[in-house]
């Protein structure tokens, strides 16, 4: 079987250097944006208050601090509640953060989520007075926890030390990762970043994002680089995984499925808290039908621990159960994943979705 994942993966890196879209020419900088030509050698935001994140909380604690940034209170609970009401959720998904942000959260502040990330854009980011969240890898020094998934709040930089300057609601304060640190883990997770900015400075931002500005845009950016990374090192899960990723947001699900298939065929495979996090592989193998993996790979999730404190766990358990046929099983697995967290507004539609069918 082996050689079938070969000539798969193969296939699939084929594929990617044909036909990607072209991209837009990137807007002009608002008066007044440094561009990455003009960037200073270090820059730092004031004004940022750190906060140490309660129980499972690095996701509302972390978009909390990147919020007193805009003048909002330091209490971490607000977001809490919208977007993990159990406290035992194990996952606030990036989405959620920018559902919460832009349709719950009063005032001029908004999010937006991009993937394909690199320090010169972050950089670029921060030193035009925007405070980015990035979701990446993390192993707790000295805790023997193993892998897991963590977002920091980059507030700064400085080129001669080599450093990312982050708010980290686990390790405390202005904490200085090395660029070579941030490189390895924010990878992941497919070098994802939430910007937070006020709306009036929104051309700004789209502005100093240029191409990726556009959506499309940045999923084609992000594919082309998890594809380069593959062939660079192809016995590297993450970034197989990473191709995943950046082919389902393409909607392009038969080469995804061969490429989260080699991510976990490669290289001693993912760690097993992967699917806590990034779900993506669940979205793949519904759209190709592959239902039992699904139910294989939920399952897998409510077994290890602590899986089943993830809600996408239900629901993506559901979608597989409504594609074979399983209707009330769906309901009972949807309807599961919103008594855990009645927020989750896919779970919503999918049962608004079957009582209007």
């Amino acid at each position: 079987m082996e050689w079938i994942f070969r000539v798969l993966a193969a296939l699939v890196l084929a594929l990617m250097m044909v036909g990607v879209a072209a991209a837009a020419p990137p807007a002009a900088p608002e008066a007044g944006a440094l561009e990455q030509t003009t960037l200073p050698a270090s820059y730092h935001l004031t004004g940022v208050e750190h906060i140490w994140q309660q129980w499972n909380n690095c996701g509302p604690a972390t978009l909390t601090m990147g919020l007193t940034y805009f003048g909002y209170d330091s209490d971490q609970s607000p977001a809490a509640t919208w977007l993990k009401p159990n406290s035992e959720d194990k996952n606030v998904s990036p989405w959620q953060i920018v559902e919460y942000v832009n349709n719950h959260l009063p005032g001029n502040t908004r999010a937006l989520l991009r993937q394909g990330g690199d320090l010169t854009l972050l950089k670029t980011l921060i030193a035009n007075n925007f405070p980015v969240m990035i979701e990446a890898g993390y192993e707790p020094p000295g805790e023997n926890l193993g892998w897991m998934g963590h977002y920091l709040l980059s507030i700064g930089y400085d080129d001669g030390a080599q450093t990312l300057t982050t708010m980290d609601s686990y390790d405390g304060p202005n904490l200085a990762y090395t660029y070579d640190h941030i490189n390895h883990y924010w990878r992941q997770f497919n070098r994802l970043y939430i910007v937070l900015y006020d709306i009036r400075r929104e051309a700004e931002v789209m502005a100093l994002l240029g191409d990726d500005a556009d959506e499309l845009t940045n999923w084609n950016n992000a594919l082309e680089d998890a594809r380069a990374e593959a062939i660079a090192s192809p016995e590297d899960p993450f970034a197989w995984f990473n191709m995943g990723t950046n082919f389902v947001g393409l909607g392009m699900y038969v080469e995804a499925s061969v490429a989260y298939d080699q991510s976990r065929n490669v290289g001693g495979g993912l760690p097993w808290r992967m699917l806590w996090y990034q779900f993506g592989m669940f979205e793949a193998y519904l759209q190709v039908e592959r239902y039992n993996d699904v139910i294989e790979l939920a399952q897998r999730n409510l077994n290890d621990g602590g899986g089943q404190y993830v809600e996408e766990t239900f629901y993506y358990g559901g979608l597989a159960r409504l594609g074979m046929g399983e209707t009330q099983r769906a309901i009972d697995n949807f309807n599961g994943a919103l008594a855990f967290n009645p927020n989750f507004t896919p779970a919503r539609i999918a049962l608004e979705s079957i009582n209007g069918g």
